[in-house]
Order: C-alpha cells, then structure tokens, then sequence
C-alpha cells in the first residue's frame, strides 16, 4: 500500500507531546485499567489499553480490508455500529474492527456487532500502545467518530498507509478556540485526514479554518439518527407496566449535577393535578445515586432505587434507574422524555434514540452539541425546549393532557429521524471512494 500524502508536517508541539504522553502513559493506564476492572473487566482486557491484543486479526481474503473504527463511547460506538452494518452489506468479505475506550460500550458493543466484526479496547495515545495495537491488527483504513483526534494514534496510523476519515465530526467552540491557537499542529492533524465528514456546515467551517483539505471535507449530518433503536428487554417492560398499574409516567434521562433539583421542582407541581404520576428518574452518571437520593428525599418525594432492588410501589413517586444498559426499556416504556444536560451549558443528549422508540423529546436550551438537531426537530414539533422547572411542568402537563398533541409530536420526531437517515447512503458512498474500499476478489 502507498503511503497516502500528508498535508502538513509535524510540529514541535507534536513532537513534545509524543514525548509526554510517552512518560505519562503508566500512571494513565493505572487510572483507566483501575476504571475497567470497577466494571469487571479482565486483567487481559485491560492490556488492551496498552495495545496487546486479546484476539486474533481476521483472516482475510485476497484483497479484503480490515476496517477500524473508533468511538469514545456508547454513542459514537453506535454510530460506528451503524456504519459497519452498512459498508458490509455494500462490501461482503471485508472485516471490522470497532475500539472504544469504556466498559459500557464494550459490553453494548458485544451485543450488538456483527459477526464480521469485534471489540477491543483502544490504545492509550502513546507510541508504545499505538505501535503494539497497529502491528498487531494491520488495518487498512481508520474511521474516528465525532471528536477523538489522538495525535499519535493518528500519525502512526497514517505513517503505516492506514487510510484516514473523521465521521460525524463535532468541536465545541473551546475545542476549536483551544486549536485555532496551535494553528501548525492542527493543521498537521486535519492532513492526516483523507476525508472529514461533519454534522452540520459550521464545523465544516471550522475544520476548514484549521487548516483542513476543502477538497476533503464534507457536511453530511448527524449519523446517530441512522443507529437502530436502544434494545430493551421484554421481560423488564413487562414487570415495570405491571408494577406502574397504569399510572401517568414521564421520564427525565441523562441528568447532570445541578439539573435533579428543576426536574423534581416539575414533578413536585405536576403531582398537584397528576398526584399518581410516577417519574422515572436516570441519571447521567448513577455513582451519583446516593446524592440523588438525598434530594428526593429533601424535596419532600419518595423514591425507590433500582440498583438496590427496591420495588416501584403505588407510593413511589420517584424510580431512580441508576443501572447501566437499560435505556432503550425506559424509552420504551413512556412516550415523554426530557434529556439532560441541556438545563446547564453541557451540551445536550442524542434525541435520536427517543424519537426511536417512538418518543416525543423535551429539552433544556444547552445543546450545543446537538446544534443541528434540535432546532429542526423542535420546527417540525417532534421536541419542545424548557429553561425551567415552571415551563418543564406545564410542557409535561400538555402532553399528558392532550393525547393528541402528544401523537402528534411522536409522529413528527419519528417522521425526522427517518429524514436524516437518508444522509448514511451519502456517508458510505464517500467512505468507499475516499478510502479506497472495495469488494474482496473471489477465489478462482
């Protein structure tokens, strides 16, 4: 394979951080690989972030690739799922590799690969694991999801022939701030791309002004509205109904510090007109459950936590999910979902996978990393944004209210997830020219 051109060369930075990362990578890999095995993650496993691989590379036909993706986590890592389902139904015979770097999206990612592709954990960004992982697997092309630009990673990649491609891409404005005042390297970095695909114009606009390829990069919206919906399990929606016995439910998903306390402000006035209204309450981040807790508890509402096995009773008026893995039965179990990390300048949730499972979204106004979804789902009536918990009660209350605003809004988030997945087609045919990918020739 010949090694593909390279727009920029490497900066002092570059060479500086190389160095760093370098030293730093044992005390790195202690904190990661002591995160993986809180999750149960084999010793074996954890190498994995080292670059010493648990798996075999596939055997390949002649002329068949072995394509890598990477996604940091549970979303990305389902986009890249996505993708993978596609390019293999247009090119049988080629193999995927899929890394991420969390324990919940390895355990997703066993459950949901297909049988031509597998897991493992992604190298540290440091020479030694990067060097292990790409002797070891050999991958003929890269595809990154949203956000992850591992310098080293990346250039190692690329100096070995690997064809390059940054999908979904997305920067917040302090990423792009933080870069513009490195121009040199970023430009080095956006070289390394043979194609960049972004969510929206304006992050193509801003790979451009750091220095990226106009020739390579491509506006082609958000991939996670192709991702197949969240699985959820029959016999859990099954006990949960009965338990709920018909009582009004909604649902809060993916809440942030500083974010409970308007949601349970909306739930508190709700119970006035609703008083047997349960809320299904799961927070972002459940090691937080035990604090949460206590401001349920200080608001003055009962609740019943999941991870300690406490059932949800007529008296329950909070359930806390704070389990992992279960989304796509609590979406799938009320047709109101409020997403977090939009009441604070956090940045937002995928509305995708709500509108999925047949779901109409409520939203704060911080979705910024969503800028180019929600506007137009909100236009079409398949959302609603809040900035408070006055405005999230009377948001609740109207659908709850008035069945047939709340259909119509389902059919409408639907309807506009089924638009933008049209975009993957566009996505797979750049993938395919811009790397080079193709059918595996037949034995003779």
């Amino acid at each position: 394979m010949t090694k593909p051109d390279q727009t920029a060369s490497p900066t002092l930075l570059f060479y500086s951080y190389r160095a760093l990362t370098r030293l730093l990578a044992p005390f790195a890999y202690r904190k990661v690989s002591a995160k993986l095995a809180a999750h149960g993650v084999s010793d074996r496993r954890q190498r994995e972030r080292l670059g010493h691989a648990s798996q075999p590379r596939p055997d390949l036909a002649a002329s068949a690739s072995l394509i890598w993706f990477h996604g940091a986590s549970v979303g990305e890592s389902l986009a890249a799922i996505t993708l993978i389902n596609r390019l293999h139904s247009r090119l049988p015979g080629n193999r995927f590799l899929l890394t991420s770097g969390t324990a919940t999206s390895a355990a997703m990612a066993v459950k949901r690969l297909p049988d031509c592709a597998q897991h493992q954990f992604a190298p540290l960004d440091s020479s030694a694991a990067v060097a292990r992982f790409l002797a070891h697997w050999r991958p003929d092309a890269g595809i990154f999801v949203e956000s992850e630009l591992w310098p080293v990673t990346l250039a190692a990649a690329k100096a070995r022939g690997t064809r390059l491609a940054l999908v979904n891409a997305r920067l917040s404005a302090k990423s792009v701030t933080g870069w513009r005042k490195k121009l040199p390297t970023a430009r080095f970095i956006m070289g390394l791309f043979d194609l960049l695909l972004t969510q929206n114009k304006q992050v193509a606009e801003d790979l451009l002004s750091l220095g990226a390829d106009p020739a390579r990069v491509f506006p082609s919206g958000n991939l996670k509205a192709g991702a197949a919906a969240l699985p959820h399990s029959a016999d859990l929606l099954a006990e949960m109904r009965a338990a709920l016995a018909g009582r009004a439910l909604w649902i809060a998903s993916s809440t942030h510090k500083g974010e409970e306390e308007t949601v349970l402000d909306a739930h508190k006035a709700l119970l006035q007109d609703h008083p047997d209204l349960c809320l299904l309450l799961v927070p972002r981040h459940p090691e937080r459950a035990d604090e949460i807790g206590s401001k349920i508890t200080q608001a003055g509402l009962t609740y019943a936590q999941r991870s300690t096995g406490a059932a949800l009773t007529p008296d329950t008026q909070v359930y806390l999910a704070d389990t992992l893995g279960e989304l796509g039965t609590w979406y799938a179990l009320s047709p109101i979902v409020f997403l977090g990390g939009s009441l604070l300048p956090i940045g937002g949730h995928n509305p995708f996978e709500v509108a999925q499972a047949g779901a109409a979204v409520l939203t704060g106004p911080g979705y910024s990393n969503f800028i180019e979804t929600y506007p137009p789902l909100i236009a079409a009536g398949g959302a609603k944004e809040v900035c408070d918990a006055t405005e999230l009660a009377q948001a609740v209350d109207l659908w709850l209210t008035q069945p047939d605003q709340l259909q119509n809004a389902r059919d409408a988030a639907r309807h506009y997830v089924d638009e933008q997945s049209g975009q993957l087609d566009v996505v797979v045919d750049r993938l395919i020219s811009s790397l080079g990918l193709h059918m595996p020739e037949r034995a003779p």
